[in-house]
């Protein structure tokens, strides 16, 4: 597997001048099984000779324990923007509120819209489907990630999914760009717009679109629950997977179980100004500190950092020795039953047969002609927004005829009350006995003719449902653009 991108990091300031022979890379060792794991990757990058040299930071949970509420310490934001590159080891977030996910503020604070995730095939390994050898690129910043959640009422709860176009078309064009690269022959889109048909369904229309400028590759789109069917059940079909955040996360863990174990998969993120590499397990608390963790996903991703770095020689070395080393049936406990080596054996198994080759399969070859040029989005054109009503989401316990009789006898002159849903299903009017109603509620009002309305015409409207009783928890404005609805048909409706 041949995962690259361009060498983009910064090696300006103190670190950088430091060493000039050397590369100054971010460590972050992580927690649980992360110190472990992480210095039998050291080991083999040592054995290597990588000219690297290591800027080792806290993340995590220390971090967190020691009253930093992100995580991430001043001193390591300061490091990874020096270096542009951060090695990690997996993260342990605390149990109860008010704790973010490391991985996902580094990726969105630093831009890492891309992450890259390659699963292979290995004839040595008892689990492991033959056949496969497909990459799944994930977009890395939106959609449910976004980590926008509020509770409404005293049963709902929400989560908000964005979607930029800008975002759609940064990943899909860098699919494209990696599967150019990388002699890929197939891009596979996979998306949910046959239900979200806005955010899965801009997802699904920027990917026929750059698809079309690509006719020397072959693009299909999948709906993603047969498509992740597919992956678990007929992976060898796959080569580029290009898909939005929540399904990649979900697709990659199949994909490298299905492979063997997802102690093997190693991740790249990727952005214009940093890149972050890790190993796509957790941190296996009840593991740490035995001896048992599978360092493969952490030195597969230094693998995916020395490409990044632009030192394909060290990056193919010790790729091919990690090869041979599964081959030769030096396997961890994970992936065998008995005769299982420790992490640290296992690290030095693989610098033992540095300079091997595998003998089963090609070795890999890692060479600067597969580097990717991160795409440069335009921003959009201008368009005509008119805002023609609003959903306005109330808290209220009772049946949805009673709901409309009372609203539509506070509405007013210049909107025109067109639907009720709860839990996104028409309830009025003409709903159905059956549905099951909760304690939210969304209100449609249109203005009448649906000619675009004046905020200050939305606000009276909310203050006259506020000073008639009505519990009004949120709004969403509903809009034309160029002439064309953005927003969604309740269902039934």
């Amino acid at each position: 597997m041949n995962t690259t991108t361009n060498a983009i990091h910064s090696t300006s300031g103190s670190a950088a001048a430091a060493s000039p022979s050397r590369i100054p890379i971010t460590i972050a060792v992580g927690d649980g099984i992360g110190p472990e794991i992480a210095a039998a990757t050291r080991l083999v990058l040592a054995a290597a000779a990588a000219p690297l040299e290591f800027h080792e930071v806290t993340v995590g949970e220390r971090a967190y324990l020691g009253g930093v509420s992100s995580g991430i310490p001043d001193d390591a934001w300061q490091a990874i923007r020096t270096t542009g590159v951060l090695l990690k080891g997996p993260i342990t977030t605390p149990q109860g509120g008010g704790y973010k996910s490391v991985n996902v503020t580094l990726r969105k604070v630093l831009g890492l819209f891309a992450n890259v995730r390659p699963c292979a095939s290995h004839a040595c390994v008892p689990r492991s489907r033959p056949g496969i050898d497909l990459v799944v690129v994930r977009e890395n910043e939106e959609d449910l990630y976004a980590g926008i959640e509020h509770r409404q009422t005293p049963e709902t709860y929400q989560c908000l999914k964005l979607v930029t176009r800008s975002g759609c078309e940064r990943i899909v064009r860098y699919a494209f760009a990696y599967a150019l690269a990388n002699g890929r022959r197939r891009v596979t889109c996979m998306t949910k717009d046959n239900i979200m048909k806005l955010t899965d369904g801009l997802f699904h229309r920027v990917f026929d679109q750059v698809a079309a400028e690509h006719p020397g590759i072959v693009a299909d789109h999948q709906i993603i629950d047969i498509g992740a069917a597919r992956v678990a059940t007929r992976p060898e079909h796959y080569d580029v997977i290009v898909t939005m955040n929540l399904y990649g996360d979900i697709l990659s863990d199949i994909a490298a179980e299905v492979a063997g174990s997802v102690g093997m998969g190693g991740s790249a993120n990727i952005g214009a100004r940093a890149a972050m590499f890790e190993a796509v397990h957790g941190s296996a608390p009840d593991l740490a500190g035995k001896g048992v963790a599978n360092p493969s996903g952490m030195l597969q991703s230094a693998v995916q950092m020395l490409v990044h770095l632009g030192l394909p020689h060290p990056a193919e070395c010790i790729h091919n020795a990690w090869l041979r080393t599964l081959e030769d049936g030096v396997l961890t406990a994970d992936l065998t039953s008995s005769g299982a080596v420790s992490t640290s054996a296992f690290a030095e198994a693989v610098a033992a047969r540095l300079g091997q080759l595998p003998q089963t399969r090609a070795p890999v070859a890692y060479g600067a002609s597969l580097r990717i040029a991160l795409p440069d989005i335009p921003p959009l054109p201008a368009e005509v927004r008119e805002q023609v009503g609003i959903d306005i989401f109330l808290h209220h316990v009772g049946q949805p005829h009673d709901l409309a009789t009372s609203l539509l006898g506070v509405v007013g002159a210049g909107f025109d009350m067109t639907m009720i849903t709860n839990r996104g299903v028409k309830v009025w009017p003409d709903g159905h006995p059956e549905t099951i109603c909760t304690d939210h509620w969304r209100c449609r009002f249109m203005s009448t003719g649906m000619v675009a309305v004046p905020f200050a015409q939305l606000l009276a409207l909310i203050g006259r449902l506020d000073a008639a009783g009505f519990d009004v928890i949120k709004t969403e404005g509903l809009f034309y653009f160029a002439g064309k609805p953005g927003y969604s048909a309740g269902q039934g409706a």
